[in-house]
């Protein structure tokens, strides 16, 4: 017994998340899509970087406006049109950028792995981004609070209800306890400040939060383990031990 599934032609834009040589000339590229969420693709680059798809759409973060007729019996869809959306102005040219992209890849990658349609979601990344683009100076925190806000949109935001003075934060839970609580995922209370300090930062007052190396990457490591609490198979990050000799 067999049946057909017709094809079904989707227009998204995309953020391609990451991409991996197949064979001599084919990619495999994973792409968070505004219309779909996360979809796979292989496509065929041409050696002599003079067709349609070339291997420069497929760097890290890069947006894309896609034309694809989706299979839903397929694990790999195919490009019937696709080009850069917007292209950036400052992110794959400044080295402190780019090693902040390269982390937010590589964290997507895994932090949205099981997304479907969630355009909230794309629409949150697609601002950031632009954002990071466009600004000078002041971006350190940047990684921050694109990390702990992306929380709100794929389900375990903290609730802050109980955050005052004194008070653990339970890391399973997502939330302030006046207790101890009765497992080894907490901060303690001198550490479970730093949640409510990261709620309240954003991409324009950020800059007024003053910290040490040591404590931003500090940061890190806890938002980091907090998504590994929360989302199955998240790994340990290889990009964030550039990230954290850098700010």
């Amino acid at each position: 017994f067999s049946y057909f599934c017709p094809a079904m032609e989707v227009k998204s834009r995309a953020l391609v998340l990451h991409a991996l040589k197949y064979g001599e000339s084919q990619m495999i590229v994973d792409m968070l899509t505004r219309e779909q969420g996360r979809v796979s693709f292989i496509c065929y680059i041409p050696k002599t970087g003079k067709g349609k798809v070339k291997k420069q759409f497929f760097q890290p973060l890069t947006l894309l406006d896609l034309v694809y007729d989706y299979r839903p019996n397929r694990k790999l869809q195919r490009f019937a049109e696709i080009r850069i959306s917007q292209p950036y102005c400052s992110l794959p040219f400044d080295a402190y950028k780019l090693s902040i992209t390269l982390f937010i890849s590589e964290f997507l990658t895994y932090a949205t792995r099981s997304e479907q349609q969630n355009s909230h979601l794309f629409d949150y990344i697609e601002r950031s981004l632009e954002w990071l683009d466009n600004v000078s100076h002041a971006f350190a925190n940047f990684h921050l609070v694109f990390t702990m806000h992306l929380s709100r949109f794929i389900g375990f935001f903290p609730n802050l209800s109980n955050d005052v003075r004194g008070a653990w934060f339970d890391l399973r839970d997502g939330s302030f306890s006046l207790v101890c609580p009765p497992h080894g995922d907490y901060l303690n209370p001198k550490e479970a400040s730093v949640i409510g300090l990261l709620m309240r930062m954003n991409y324009d007052n950020m800059h007024l939060f003053r910290m040490s190396q040591a404590e931003r990457n500090r940061c890190v490591e806890i938002i980091l383990y907090y998504y590994r609490l929360h989302v199955p198979n998240f790994p340990e990050l290889k990009s964030f031990e550039v990230l954290k000799t850098l700010f």
